[in-house]
């Protein structure tokens, strides 16, 4: 599956279930998706939780 089909498919997915189950569904599913996907680029180890800190704590200190 290519990343254009991909973000078709979670578009449309997105859509759908706002279609059927609101706008707070939509956004719960949204929600629930991109923690998913955060948590499997940790697990793979493309993405580390002290470098998300520094990150994080980067943009208060300026």
């Amino acid at each position: 599956m290519t990343h254009g089909q991909f973000g078709f498919l979670a578009g449309f997915l997105v859509v759908a279930v706002w279609a059927l189950g609101g706008a707070g569904a939509a956004a719960a599913a949204t929600l629930a998706g991109l923690v998913g996907w955060l948590l499997v680029r940790v697990r793979e180890g493309d993405v580390s939780v002290p470098g998300l800190a520094d990150r994080a704590g980067a943009g208060r200190r300026r």
